[in-house]
């Protein structure tokens, strides 16, 4: 799979993941009340699993869900390669 998150989504991704692992965890732990009984449970472990995915997704610029819906927010390869064409090679 190419790398399809960068830009302002990997920031996003980088600062939101992190966070949502953090509440998620202080939640299981008892240090945050985010609802009563099992909802609160659900929503802990909801932010904790989401931040994860969000954290690993801005580490490897590999977002298996923007794949699969066409979306490609990383600018590498595309620069290097519109970089590179106008240039002449040297001899």
């Amino acid at each position: 799979m190419e790398k399809n998150v960068g830009g302002y989504d990997r920031i996003a991704r980088a600062v939101l993941g992190p966070v949502l692992i953090v509440v998620g965890a202080a939640s299981l732990a008892g240090f945050l009340t985010i609802a009563a009984g099992t909802l609160g449970l659900v929503i802990a472990l909801a932010a904790l699993l989401v931040g994860a995915v969000l954290a690993t997704t801005a580490v490897t610029q590999k977002c298996p869900l923007n794949d699969l819906l066409g979306f490609n927010t990383y600018e590498g390869a595309k620069a290097t390669e519109t970089e590179s064409a106008g240039k002449p090679r040297a001899q």
